[in-house]
């Protein structure tokens, strides 16, 4: 017998009382269920990355920077008036778990429930994240150099 664990408990109680800001920019990084590699195979990465700059996904939030590893997703996201970031990412990670669940032919859960975020807090912050979020596959072995790998974009690069 499952035995129900309160709202008190685990990634709910992370978020309780936590507020989106409209304006704010943040960093959000999302897993793949268990840490699942599901998005190491080309074409189920190719679906899931063409939900990141959707503009019927975003809504009036701005994508600024994205890159999709083999297991998890970091999104650096403007938020818009219209959405608080819950909304949004719910929105990010459903549109992109059909698609990528089409395109390697199976159902069932792709992301994990939780996502982290940072709200950045100054102006410096932003470009410092920027570098580090096109790094990553460079830091995890993946590639030499952001630009080998073709899973990432960024309005200023």
């Amino acid at each position: 017998m499952k035995i129900a664990r309160p709202l008190s408990c685990g990634h709910m109680a992370l978020r309780k009382g936590r507020h989106s800001l409209h304006g704010q920019i943040y960093l959000v990084t999302a897993s793949t269920h268990d840490r699942n590699p599901v998005f190491a195979g080309f074409s189920c990465a190719c679906a899931a990355a063409r939900c990141f700059d959707d503009p019927v996904i975003l809504r009036d939030s701005r994508m600024l920077c994205w890159v999709l590893m083999p297991d998890h997703a970091h999104w650096l996201i403007e938020l818009g008036d219209d959405d608080a970031l819950p909304g949004l990412v719910n929105r990010l990670k459903s549109a992109s778990a059909r698609k990528a669940n089409r395109a390697r032919h199976k159902t069932g859960a792709l992301w994990a429930p939780a996502f982290h975020d940072h709200a950045l807090r100054a102006e410096d912050d932003l470009y410092a994240t920027v570098i580090y979020t096109v790094n990553n596959p460079v830091r995890a072995g993946l590639v030499n150099s952001p630009g080998d790998y073709p899973f990432w974009n960024s309005v200023w690069l």
